[in-house]
């Protein structure tokens, strides 16, 4: 199913997605890597602010390529959530109602986002100049030394995603392989 949607969202938004649905998102969505995560992991157990309100947002895995003449952002493709894994569940937990990234996840992780009703979309790899069209603005907010990996802020108008993991645990890695295997 092909579906447009507003970000950020709410857990009963995201409980209208199912694995495997086509969704254009349109709104603000922040993006963190690895050593992003770090910080805000360690800012949590410090009982630091966030950079930002994680409540209803969505965090995309993602560490751009400088932006061309004219454009706000460079190619913008996702990285390997995995890699944020062990980060991820705490931000579930303090609300956090959606990642953006490629390749699966961890039980742990699946856990976390059926308990909170969240969402993980997974972005085309190798796609990183389309999905740069459309992301209207992109501003650094927090840990600008980390370069690539600085937390950003991001307007977008309809950019593609797929919903692998859908806030009931339902995963578009396994059921596509054993619809696969079936046929």
């Amino acid at each position: 199913m092909e579906k447009h949607m507003r970000v950020p969202f709410t857990r009963q938004e995201a409980a209208t997605l199912k694995s495997g649905d086509y969704v254009y998102l349109t709104g603000t969505i922040y993006t963190a890597r690895d050593a992003a995560h770090k910080r805000m992991y360690e800012a949590l157990m410090k009982k630091e602010a966030l950079p930002f309100d994680i409540r209803g947002n969505v965090i995309y895995y993602m560490g751009p390529s400088p932006a061309r003449e004219g454009r706000p952002i460079g190619s913008a493709g996702p990285t390997t959530a995995s890699r944020m894994d062990k980060y991820t569940p705490a931000l579930l937990d303090l609300g956090m109602q959606g990642m953006i990234g490629k390749g699966k996840r961890t039980e742990e992780v699946r856990e976390a986002m059926i308990r909170n009703g969240a969402v993980y979309f997974a972005a085309v790899g190798g796609a990183g100049a389309l999905l740069s069209k459309s992301i209207l603005s992109s501003e650094v907010i927090a840990y600008d030394d980390l370069g690539t990996e600085a937390v950003r802020k991001l307007s977008v108008k309809d950019f593609p995603v797929v919903v692998v993991m859908d806030s009931q645990g339902n995963n578009l890695y396994e059921t596509a392989i054993k619809q696969y295997c079936k046929e």
